[in-house]
């Protein structure tokens, strides 16, 4: 069975009810007609990627946009049975023209809030996590378990939208639960999802969470996914075996680790950048970098084809929680 190269373009816009993207019906004589789908289409061989969905997105909608303007999002194999796709998903909010279908197919605008999984083929549903999925996973420090709620709230005050993995391991479960309903809050109310870090058990427990993040070890054990589907579930891992379990349970989203050398963990051997891009273009699952970052590496982290960065150093102030 060949693989079908396709480029997909994410273009965005700033809507009267929060940033929507431009989406299309597909034909229903076509494979999954019906279903909405993003603009694109394949790459011919004498094609690159960003060459190609210019191409594609002026044939299809009569927007122009220019290679350079393109950024990597994600990457996505996926195998229909009756055919294998690589979908190639790149982003921009800069083109000129009044998007139309010139195909004769209905496309328009769509806030990201309202895009369902089963209105998409399965291929995209990755995309659509992606585009939901802040920039930013904050991951709580050492020192939570005796913090100040109100140097918590001062940490969180003026930070762009983030996860927030309350990890406080010094904790028993029952007193681990009582201090994630009250600084979940706190998350909340500064814009943040408070995603509770450990097992199913506490996550189904938690009042107020967002959702689960796990790590490895209890990962491991699972078969299936472990929560239902209006929860993030996310799970820490460190390479190609564990990005692919992660994506057999269901994750929503992955942190991948480290890709620098790191203070915590200093015995890891750091991916680099060239195996860190690797492992991201083989799951089909948007991917966090962890270890070593800051906020000004996020650019960088695109580039490789990560969603964002995930940390506690560049945020946590380790000095207030000792």
């Amino acid at each position: 069975m060949s693989l079908i190269h396709v480029a997909v373009g994410v273009v965005r816009r700033h809507g009267g009810d929060g940033p929507e993207v431009l989406v299309a019906r597909r034909p229903d004589h076509l494979h999954q007609g019906g279903l909405l789908e993003f603009p694109g289409g394949k790459v011919e061989p004498s094609e690159g990627v960003a060459s190609a969905l210019c191409r594609e997105l002026a044939e299809e909608t009569g927007l122009e946009v220019h290679p350079e303007t393109l950024n990597p999002l994600i990457q996505i194999h996926h195998d229909y049975g009756d055919r294998e796709v690589l979908l190639d998903v790149w982003e921009t909010d800069a083109f000129s023209g009044k998007p139309e279908g010139l195909e004769g197919q209905p496309v328009f605008w769509m806030p990201i809030t309202e895009l369902r999984d089963e209105a998409f083929p399965v291929a995209n549903r990755p995309i659509i996590r992606s585009l939901r999925l802040p920039e930013y996973a904050l991951v709580t420090g050492p020192g939570l378990d005796t913090l100040s709620s109100k140097h918590f709230s001062a940490m969180l005050a003026g930070r762009k939208p983030a996860l927030c993995v309350i990890r406080i391991p010094e904790l028993s479960r029952t007193e681990y639960l009582l201090r994630f309903r009250e600084l979940g809050s706190f998350c909340s109310q500064a814009g943040h999802l408070p995603l509770v870090h450990g097992a199913p058990a506490e996550w189904a427990d938690a009042v107020g969470a967002g959702g689960l993040h796990m790590p490895w070890s209890e990962a491991a054990q699972c078969t299936e996914r472990p929560v239902d589907e209006h929860c993030w579930l996310g799970v820490s891992c460190h390479d190609a075996e564990q990005l692919a379990h992660a994506q057999r349970i269901g994750a929503d989203y992955a942190f991948l680790s480290p890709l620098r050398h790191t203070a915590s963990h200093p015995e890891r051997a750091p991916l680099g950048a060239e195996r860190f891009a690797a492992l991201v273009r083989g799951a089909a699952l948007p991917v966090y970098a962890l270890g070593g970052l800051g906020e000004n590496d996020l650019a960088e982290v695109k580039v490789l084809g990560g969603q964002g960065v995930a940390g506690i150093g560049f945020w946590w102030d380790y000095k207030s929680s000792s």
